[in-house]
């Protein structure tokens, strides 16, 4: 099922086109007519967060460019990419870049991660995309900056980039062959885990010392915080019942509550899961990969390993456990979440709708606009039933021309409080500047979902847009870029 199967939203000329397709799909997505501008806009109004005022509605999710030193200190090109943040308009930083606990939590070589060595340099982030900031809007009064806390677990790999170092919780029948471990590779011990939940208290403290708002203790995308919740098959303190895969979360935020007693917690969560999918074998030729269908889970029934899926139908999701988890995280007063899904590992186009696969994905197996609309869904009924907890949106980059038009009216009908953006970002970082202050986009600049910033780190070069940045474009990698481009 090739992307020319499904119509592009670039082709669609008006409002009224992307409405009547949107009806045309089955879908429910509520859209404005206009791009409004501040201070009007839904999206320009102010709120408050754990106390202190967020001057708007729009959030930098936290984007990896796999480009920091191998030290773990930031690069040039990470330095340029948090300024852009600063840039953007935004007033909401969600996490900036995820930021390895210890070396050996890193997703990849180039990661930056925390240690005493790194500090300075994780300060001089802050500083630079707040100067940033400053400097285009005249004050960073009402800019929020949190720090994103990762332990990549399953998908460490923090010494080559060809080498997978897994550090995973249980035995997980389609992922451990899917990535080829073997039956006796080792399992964190309870042990391991408590000195990795020491490492995130002290990574939060040393945040909060830097000046850092908030830090996320992440819980998406099948990293190790995401797969804590899924260990019913884990003995022990860390998994089997629902109390026992939440003393994970409930340590950190006990331990950062004690060390950092002014630091905020946000908590980025992957609300729902579908078992993992794979390009269809009897479609995918030398030419290119075939549309992603569900991995054989038939032997797997009922289904333990996933979060908020339905353990019947896993490709389905069910909110039981979800709510339940918010639930935990309103008791621990946990000011921020962020609402994701799934993980980019194994179902991409249920976490980050695409009309084109990265190398290592496949094509998709719905219209992408359906992902972006289940995520839209998903946040709203968690947003119904937690109002009084401020909740970032994710999957709209995807939504392109009419990104403004959807998010303003979420947001006006109270079905989320931030939206936010990854992918667009990268290629056209100051969106919010732009829709607030013309009520205009600049087509030219609008990320297509090209997958070109996911293809780029999954075969070891630097993330970035290359079709639409011209840093990017000009870089001896784009030619790399696309000629991996012709097998998918």
């Amino acid at each position: 099922m090739a992307p020319d199967r499904f119509v592009k939203i670039g082709a669609l000329k008006d409002v009224v086109a992307f409405r009547a397709h949107v009806a045309r799909l089955g879908l429910n997505l509520s859209c404005d007519d206009e791009i409004l501008t501040a201070p009007g806009s839904p999206l320009a109004q102010p709120i408050d967060v754990g106390g202190f005022r967020v001057g708007n509605r729009f959030a930098i999710q936290p984007m990896e460019g796999w480009d920091a030193q191998e030290d773990g200190n930031p690069s040039d090109y990470l330095l340029r990419r948090w300024v852009r943040f600063g840039e953007s308009g935004a007033k909401l930083i969600w996490g900036g870049e995820a930021v390895a606990v210890r070396h050996e939590g890193r997703a990849n070589p180039n990661q930056l991660y925390f240690a005493d060595h790194t500090r300075a340099g994780l300060a001089r982030l802050l500083e630079a995309l707040t100067d940033a900031h400053r400097d285009r809007f005249g004050t960073s009064d009402d800019l929020l900056v949190g720090l994103q806390l990762t332990h990549s677990g399953r998908f460490c790999k923090p010494n080559r980039k060809d080498r997978m170092e897994p550090r995973i919780l249980y035995r997980h029948p389609i992922l451990d062959r899917k990535f080829h471990l073997p039956a006796d590779y080792p399992i964190l011990t309870d042990g391991e885990i408590r000195g990795i939940i020491a490492d995130y208290v002290r990574a939060a403290r040393a945040a909060w010392e830097m000046g850092y708002r908030f830090v996320d203790a992440k819980h998406c995308h099948g990293y190790l915080g995401h797969e804590f919740l899924s260990a019913c098959t884990r003995p022990g303190d860390y998994g089997g019942s629902f109390e026992n895969r939440t003393r994970f979360l409930r340590e950190i935020v006990e331990g950062i509550r004690s060390e950092a007693p002014g630091l905020m917690i946000g908590v980025r969560l992957s609300a729902f899961d579908f078992v993992p999918f794979r390009p269809d074998p009897a479609l995918t030729t030398e030419e290119g990969l075939g549309p992603g269908i569900p991995e054989d889970f038939a032997g797997c029934l009922p289904y333990r390993y996933g979060f908020g899926v339905n353990e019947q139908r896993p490709t389905e999701f069910d909110l039981t456990e979800t709510c339940r988890f918010m639930d935990l995280l309103r008791s621990l007063k946990v000011e921020l979440v962020n609402i994701s899904a799934g993980s980019p590992y194994y179902n991409p186009h249920i976490q980050r709708p695409a009309y084109y696969p990265p190398s290592d994905g496949y094509q998709p197996p719905e219209d992408p606009l359906l992902g972006v609309c289940r995520q839209i869904d998903v946040t709203a009924r968690i947003k119904a039933r937690y109002p009084d907890l401020p909740i970032v949106g994710t999957a709209y980059s995807c939504l392109q021309e009419y990104l403004p038009h959807v998010a303003q009216a979420v947001v006006r009908e109270g079905q989320v409080d931030f939206v936010g953006l990854g992918r667009m970002v990268l290629a056209y970082h100051d969106l919010p500047h732009d829709a607030l202050s013309r009520g205009r986009l600049d087509t030219k600049r609008l990320c297509r979902t090209f997958s070109d910033c996911t293809t780029a780190p999954r075969n070891g070069l630097r993330s970035g847009c290359y079709p639409l940045d011209p840093f990017y474009k000009k870089s001896a990698d784009a030619k790399t870029i696309r000629e991996l481009k012709k097998k998918i």
